[in-house]
């Protein structure tokens, strides 16, 4: 890599004062939400729009300078810090919704548009961008970590979602991948290649997304149950059963203690909870409703409510979107050290059983969150990362649970991507498949600028 101020001054003659060098931007784009080492970049810039993006690639390609593309940073694997330094792209100004096309079900957004921002443009037309990660993420960062999150057991995650892209290569050229059609036999399907690749092929300027009508009646609920096991098994009944469930979430009763702390005003039951939502018709919501309470019933559920006003709906998923926070309360100064398995769904009970057994086991604080509906479970471990043996404890931890979901048939990540955190456990789930990613990766950035470091290891044999 050429000297930083080499391409920093290129970078200056390109955007003026949209390249930072300052101290406390460059601190802020050198780490995400959980707990990983921060490093901070040379420096970080801001363009507007996708020439610009194509400019700095064609630089820093120029100049072999490692480019991480950024979005808001709620990522949870260290897949935006800079760990060979390099120039961060804050996308945050390219934010403008391009079209909201109605009749096609679909719209056209820059990389730095949220979510929350593109549903409220959508609230008119009765239509609903539906992947949910919790987090105000951008439409750009969910796409490049193939982010899912509440809605997924209905609808489906970003790669489902995601129609089409404009991906800028490493070189600076610029692709087309996808379309707005529904579906496409043509040629190999690049578009999924993109979406999930975490920065480390090309960075995405432009994406079309599907739409949903926004349901006519949508009713929350909530319970409670003695055991676990019980839970989850009311869920996968409830599945098999062909229940369309819109969110299904499990909280273990370590992690609704740490949501009474996070919210005194909303006691909650302490004891392995279900939030739910249901979305329909008034009569097949409310037919839903009693198929599920049936089911839970006959599962020991006690403390069964419904919520059906949007405060008192938004009011429960608040506090369910805040259970990262909310675990950190069990003890304050702590960080998260996070894992994200996924297995299939036959396979859940057991997974998370031999995982609580795992933390029991480690003497770590842990509590439990999971998407069950799709097999997808969290247990956030709360360390001092200064204290070594906590570390290392969190460490193997970890990697006995990835071990546990990839024996059961899943995966060591449903979510949340691979980034740094979980880069360790690729050749482990994917054997020699992982060494056709590097190749790949090799193919499409030469010189491995494309956020480095991250995904595979490009210069070694894989497996």
């Amino acid at each position: 890599m050429a000297a930083d101020s080499d391409i920093v001054t290129a970078l200056r003659d390109l955007l003026g004062g949209r390249c930072s060098t300052v101290e406390s931007v460059r601190d802020q784009h050198a780490r995400d939400e959980a707990w990983h080492v921060p490093v901070q970049p040379a420096a970080v810039v801001f363009p507007e729009n996708t020439e610009e993006v194509q400019a700095i690639a064609a630089l820093c390609a120029e100049h072999a300078c490692p480019v991480i593309p950024f979005g808001v940073g709620t990522s949870l694997e260290g897949q935006v810090i800079p760990v060979p330094g390099g120039i961060t792209i804050d996308c945050s100004r390219m934010n403008t919704i391009l079209e909201i096309s109605p009749e096609n079900l679909d719209a056209t957004v820059q990389p730095g548009v949220t979510r929350k921002q593109l549903n409220t443009q959508l609230r008119e037309t009765g239509l609903m961008f539906t992947v949910d990660p919790g987090a105000d993420a951008t439409m750009g960062g969910m796409a490049s970590t193939r982010a899912s999150g509440t809605n997924t057991v209905r609808y489906g995650t970003m790669r489902e979602n995601v129609l089409a892209m404009k991906v800028v290569l490493a070189d600076g050229r610029l692709i087309q991948v996808g379309s707005r059609a529904r579906k496409s036999s043509a040629g190999y399907d690049l578009k999924n290649l993109f979406v999930g690749a975490e920065g480390t092929l090309g960075i995405i300027t432009e994406l079309t997304v599907r739409l949903f009508g926004q349901p006519e009646t949508i009713a929350a609920a909530t319970c409670a149950f003695e055991e676990i096991d019980d839970a989850v098994n009311t869920v996968i009944l409830s599945i098999q059963c062909g229940l369309p469930l819109a969110r299904v979430e499990l909280l273990d009763t370590l992690q609704m203690h740490g949501m009474n702390l996070r919210n005194p005003d909303m006691p909650l039951p302490e004891k392995p909870y279900l939030f739910l939502e249901f979305h329909g018709t008034d009569h097949s919501v409310a037919e839903q409703i009693e198929t599920f309470k049936e089911i839970a019933t006959s599962h020991g559920s006690t403390h069964f409510a419904t919520a059906k006003h949007e405060e008192d709906r938004n009011r429960l998923w608040r506090a369910r979107h805040d259970a990262y926070y909310a675990g950190k309360a069990l003890r304050p100064g702590a960080e998260g050290y996070v894992t994200d398995c996924c297995v299939p769904i036959s396979a859940l009970a057991e997974a998370i059983s031999r995982c609580r057994a795992l933390v029991e086991k480690s003497g770590l604080i842990a509590p439990l969150v999971g998407h069950v509906g799709d097999g997808n479970f969290h247990l956030l471990i709360l360390i001092d990362p200064a204290v070594r043996e906590e570390l290392a404890t969190a460490k193997q931890l970890s990697s006995d649970i990835n071990r546990i979901a990839v024996e059961l048939g899943g995966t060591m990540t449903g979510e949340h991507g691979v980034g740094l955190g979980k880069k360790a456990y690729m050749a482990g789930e994917h054997g020699h498949a992982w060494d056709l990613m590097a190749d790949i990766k090799r193919v499409l950035d030469p010189q491995n600028i494309m956020n480095p470091g991250k995904m595979v290891d490009v210069g070694k044999t894989q497996a």
